[in-house]
């Protein structure tokens, strides 16, 4: 099943640039980027629970036409997991392929846009990660909504 529909693609796009764009006022009021690792990893607009849906679904779209394959299952939950890169398809008797990636959607957010990097989300411990593949930092930011 596709993380988002077609027909939703373009309410997706204005959802992920609503979310950066206040994202970015956030940074500004504390002086991202060069505001110490703590102040950026409590970043986390709060928006309608419709446009983070939205936004996290887009992002995760980004995402997976960026590293396709069946390899590394990445959650976003409530509202999205996804299969990227090349690898070991899923076990046919759970579903799950070998690597599993977890992350709340404000850090997902904060990482699709560059807020923060794989390793200062992974070190304040907001990623979990099983699998030999656990660090999808090389694929981020997703362009062109990094801040």
């Amino acid at each position: 099943m596709a993380v988002i529909l077609e027909k939703d693609l373009e309410r997706g796009r204005v959802a992920l640039k609503q979310w950066c764009e206040a994202a970015r006022a956030e940074a500004a009021r504390i002086g991202a980027p060069t505001a110490a690792i703590p102040a950026r990893l409590a970043i986390a607009p709060k928006l309608p629970r419709p446009v983070m849906a939205m936004a996290v679904r887009y992002s995760l779209f980004l995402l997976e036409r960026k590293a396709p394959g069946p390899g590394v299952e990445v959650r976003v939950a409530p509202w999205g997991a996804i299969k990227i890169l090349d690898g070991p398809a899923s076990d046919p008797h759970n579903l799950t392929p070998p690597d599993v990636i977890e992350l709340d959607p404000q850090v997902w957010l904060r990482l699709a846009a560059g807020i923060t990097s794989w390793n200062e989300e992974k070190e304040a411990g907001h990623i979990s990660a099983v699998g030999e593949r656990d660090d999808l930092g090389w694929l981020l930011p997703l362009r062109p909504y990094a801040a």
